[in-house]
């Protein structure tokens, strides 16, 4: 409870830390082709284009053993390390502040506040995320195909990066991290789906071109993480994708505002 922990509470702690467990999770998820341009332009160092300019759009919500209850959504990109092949995490939003800290500090996701919802009518579902005023992702599917449950392994990129105390840049060489997942899941679904994306002035996901829609999934079930550093990225190469991932402050003056009254 105190301000600094014993060596008992450190591994308790860590203990939950280094081993996260997001259960009855809820994701309903749809793919789309963009173009290779788009790809290029959006991956920063470290990081290549895969064996397809891939998209996914997620919204989901998830019960934890860390962070409590939350809710969400995400965009990902297909890309390359080296021999590894995993989406990279290019937005991703929550409903709380427990899972925005503990994804920003443990994994490197960018994350932001959000508010999304989930629903279900039987074969048709529909799930949106709303932030700043618009609908920045909204995803519509008839999961007629009924998959049953199952196992998966999953994976995906995050840049772990801190913006300069003095305002300018990054504070050091940001990590490139891998957080991996083993997925026992009660609930696998497919179908055909539609999929709209906005943008705000600090979300910029209307201009992600959706060239070829595939398929929507939905899942329910158990996701077990671990994440570790694979690789560094040259402070100031990452500075124009640091920016790229954070609101725009400029937008956000209100001391240059004419009083009220």
């Amino acid at each position: 409870m105190g301000f600094v922990k014993t060596p008992e509470e450190i591994a308790r702690i860590e203990k939950v830390t280094s081993r996260p467990r997001f259960v009855g999770s809820e994701m309903l998820t749809i793919d789309f082709l963009t173009t290779p341009e788009f790809v290029a332009s959006v991956l920063p160092p470290g990081l290549e284009p895969a064996s397809e300019p891939l998209v996914t759009a997620m919204v989901g919500r998830w019960r934890s053993n860390c962070v409590g209850d939350y809710a969400g959504g995400a965009i990902y990109v297909l890309a390359r390390h080296g021999a590894i092949e995993a989406p990279y995490v290019l937005a991703m939003y929550m409903d709380a502040d427990h899972a925005i800290m503990f994804g920003r500090d443990f994994f490197g996701e960018p994350k932001k506040r959000a508010t999304s919802d989930l629903r279900r009518n039987g074969h048709a579902i529909h799930g949106y995320l709303d932030r700043c005023g618009v609908r920045l992702i909204e995803i519509r599917a008839d999961l007629s195909k009924d998959l049953g449950p199952g196992t998966a392994s999953g994976a995906n990129f995050n840049i772990k990066a801190f913006p300069a105390s003095n305002g300018k840049g990054c504070e050091d060489d940001p990590f490139l991290t891998l957080a991996e997942f083993d997925n026992a899941l009660s609930v696998r679904k497919e179908g055909p789906g539609s999929l709209r994306l906005a943008s705000s002035v600090h979300d910029p996901l209307g201009d992600i071109p959706v060239v070829t829609l595939r398929q929507a999934s939905y899942i329910e079930g158990d996701l077990i993480a671990r994440a570790r550093t694979i690789a560094r990225i040259p402070a100031k190469a990452f500075v124009p994708y640091l920016y790229g991932r954070l609101d725009d402050w400029t937008a956000l003056d209100s001391e240059s505002l004419p009083k009220a009254g």
